[in-house]
């Protein structure tokens, strides 16, 4: 039997996490790569989320890879379906589809210590890689509660994660259990159309205005502009962050999202019910303009919990049965038991999950000790509670290429962090959380098996990058060996080629701000305005047909000009983006 297929680095999931690594990997020249992703589309949490009313709860600028800015988002707040477009726009300008494998879903993947990669079952066969990348989300496996009585329910079962878009809710007498981030969407969406609707709450959220709107043109061919307001976007945000790490500003913060509450139920009784007793930001903060508007409807009625379920009815905590057509559990995903880790088998023969024991870690939330070559996009204490996890995936991208890189570089076959220094991160994570208001004292999913705060990171997002963007080899053990055989020289470069790429590499290593003043007058080709280190490369070595060159295919162009530097060079050499 031959054996499997080998890359340098396998990917799996096509979320922002698993598009973001690989197309960071093949901008630094990893070109071995393979991307695993279930389905038959990409998308991750906004493919499988289609739920009514389904939508983020960041503002769309903020909510886009740094290297791939949309300005044409349609609202403030971007629909379930505006994103999915984003990220198989992304999958395909950036020819990732090339390297993604629909319909294989991971079965496990085991670390050969001794030839030092990953041997990865998939439903479409098996592979081995250098290097393994879990990017298949935290978001990604439903939690069901366990309630008696479920299997008797007579009518229809679904979870937001999974729903069936040919439901019928016309007329239809509809349970909803939970009141997180989809149960806030999902009932004003539906709540016109039902015959009647009760929420079964266990405990009140705290809800701040939205205040969603349409979006204009304006942005749209004015990238300093767009650029702008992304990071007024990202201040306001690091400054709203202040009142989860210091719990008196969110008193303060409390007194304003108590007003939202008063503005929009003017039944006292109703407010009561609605209003949280625990701190704010202990569970997830949530926006809405819609939900207690819609609560406030003669068609809805607003229960306690759910306790039990019956052939047509859920019976809350007071013992009131409430009839039911269709149940609709809003009631979130296995954060901390993630389905993947069961799959993943490091040194020794341990699985992640095993590793865990309920008590998920990692170093830098990227990388765990026992488990050579393996990062983690999402992994824990990389949540935020204030800002767009994407700037905090991107981090955790930045982490897992300069890995890479330094391996290549290096000749270093496998790297793993040291426990020591696992431990020290974990250590730091927990002195922030302490005194925050993740710690107040509620329940909620932020916190593991032992009450302590393994989901969110207690810092700004400018203190996660600075701490895990950079690769510190001191910190992990360093396998020798080589990773993958090196480039092969390029003999007889003549010196004036060798002059140029030199220079070609010194520019690509000039900050923006620098590039953009020795680049002159920026150059746009259809309205893209073009990367200063481009433009300076294309000052370096003129190509008469440049234009339509990234005209046709921008991708390709950007490849054909690293190509060109690595023939010059030697070794491969990001210079830049378009």
């Amino acid at each position: 039997m031959p054996p499997p297929p080998h890359v340098r680095a396998a990917v799996i999931g096509t979320g922002f996490g698993g598009l973001g690594a690989a197309m960071r990997l093949l901008a630094d020249g990893v070109d071995s790569l393979v991307v695993f992703e279930r389905a038959e589309a990409v998308g991750g949490v906004w493919r499988d989320n289609v739920y009514p009313g389904a939508a983020c709860d960041v503002e769309s600028h903020l909510y886009a890879l740094r290297d791939v800015p949309n300005a044409a988002w349609s609202r403030r707040f971007s629909g379930q379906a505006e994103i999915r477009a984003y990220l198989d726009a992304v999958a395909h300008e950036h020819r990732l589809t090339e390297h993604i494998r629909f319909g294989h879903d991971v079965a496990g993947a085991v670390w050969d210590d001794g030839a030092a990669r990953w041997h990865i079952a998939t439903t479409g066969g098996d592979w081995t890689a250098d290097v393994l990348v879990s990017a298949s989300g935290a978001l990604a496996e439903p939690r069901f509660p366990d309630l008696p009585g479920l299997g008797t329910f007579a009518g229809t079962v679904v979870h937001t994660s999974r729903w069936d878009e040919r439901l019928d809710l016309d007329g239809a007498r509809v349970a909803v259990v939970g009141t997180g981030a989809s149960a806030i969407q999902v009932v004003p969406a539906i709540q016109p159309r039902v015959g009647h609707l009760t929420l079964f709450q266990r405990t009140p959220a705290w809800v701040l205005p939205r205040r969603d709107r349409a979006l204009g043109a304006a942005l749209h061919t004015r990238p300093r502009l767009h650029a702008a307001v992304r990071a007024a976007l990202y201040a306001r945000h690091e400054a709203l962050g202040l009142a989860f790490r210091h719990p008196r500003l969110a008193a303060v913060v409390e007194r304003v999202v108590s007003a939202h509450l008063r503005v929009q139920v003017a039944d006292p009784g109703l407010r009561r019910r609605l209003r949280p007793s625990y701190r704010l930001g202990c569970k997830r903060l949530l926006l809405s303009d819609d939900y207690y508007p819609a609560l406030t409807q003669p068609n809805v009625t607003v229960a306690g919990s759910a306790v039990e379920v019956r052939s047509h009815g859920v019976v809350d905590a007071a013992g009131a049965e409430h009839a039911a057509d269709v149940l609709v559990f809003a009631t979130g995903f296995h954060v901390h038991d993630l389905p993947i880790a069961d799959r993943i088998t490091g040194r020794g023969g341990q699985t992640l999950a095993a590793a865990w024991a309920g008590a998920p870690s990692a170093h830098v939330g990227t990388t765990v000790a026992g488990f050579p070559n393996l990062f983690l996009m999402q992994g824990p204490n990389t949540g935020l509670g204030h800002s767009s996890v994407i700037l905090m995936m991107e981090a955790q991208i930045d982490h897992l290429a300069h890995a890479v890189g330094y391996m290549a570089r290096h000749g270093v076959a496998a790297v793993e962090p040291r426990a020591e220094a696992q431990a020290a991160f974990v250590a730091d994570v927990d002195r922030r959380s302490a005194g925050t208001v993740w710690m107040a004292g509620c329940q909620s999913w932020y916190l593991d098996d032992a009450g302590r705060n393994a989901a969110v990171w207690p810092g700004s997002v400018g203190a996660f990058r600075r701490r895990v963007a950079p690769f510190r080899p001191a910190e992990y053990h360093l396998r020798p060996g080589s990773a993958h055989p090196p480039a092969s020289p390029v003999p007889d470069i003549p010196l004036n080629l060798r002059v140029r790429g030199t220079v070609a590499r010194g520019l690509s290593l000039l900050p923006a701000a620098a590039a953009a003043r020795l680049a002159g007058a920026p150059v746009e080709i259809d309205g893209q305005r073009l990367d200063p280190h481009v433009q300076l490369l294309l000052r370096l070595e003129p190509r008469p047909d440049a234009e339509g060159e990234f005209r046709a295919d921008p991708v390709a162009a950007r490849h054909r000009l690293r190509r060109d530097v690595l023939a010059v060079r030697g070794a491969r050499t990001p210079v830049g983006r378009v």
